[in-house]
């Protein structure tokens, strides 16, 4: 059993790396089972502090992953309209069946939010607004990269501390 729970936490972190470019899985999440299911082998003892500073950064991370696209957005000089549609525009992205539509949603969200919202903007000022939802996106995304790089670092240092006691 130890070893079925080793080899499912080790590929839950590698798709936890690829979850966070892919939309439709929840990266970083699931590099944290990963990091919980080594712990949950009869070999490794529970390390309580590592499980819940891993799990606060990873649900940290999951809120920014919403909350820095649409302060980027702001940030270009979009509106509270832009930063709402930005937010509205992810989430729709996740659902539309089109490759990259995370990003496209973002994208528009923050575009049309500013547009059809914000009485005193115009295309530029939307486009502008829009542009920073992009960049902010590709930074949340980037850092969720980051983490999960770091969570698969993790699993891998408690995998060769015991790793006598696995075979």
């Amino acid at each position: 059993m130890d070893l079925i729970l080793l080899l499912l936490g080790f590929i839950l972190c590698l798709v936890g790396i690829a979850g966070t470019f892919l939309p439709a899985l929840p990266g970083i999440s699931l590099s944290w089972l990963g990091i919980l299911m080594i712990y949950l082998t009869s070999v490794v003892e529970i390390n309580y502090t590592v499980l819940v500073i891993t799990f606060v950064i990873a649900a940290g991370i999951l809120i920014l992953d919403y909350v820095i696209p649409a302060a980027a957005s702001k940030r270009f000089g979009g509106s509270k309209a832009a930063a709402i549609g930005t937010t509205l525009g992810l989430i729709v992205g996740i659902f539309v069946p089109i490759p990259f539509g995370i990003l496209i949603g973002a994208f528009l969200g923050a575009f049309l939010g500013e547009l059809l919202f914000n009485k005193q903007s115009n295309t530029k000022k939307a486009f502008r607004a829009a542009t920073g939802s992009f960049l902010g996106f590709l930074a949340s995304s980037f850092v969720s990269f980051l983490t999960a790089c770091v969570y698969l670092g993790i699993f891998i240092s408690i995998f060769i501390q015991h790793f006598q006691s696995f075979f």
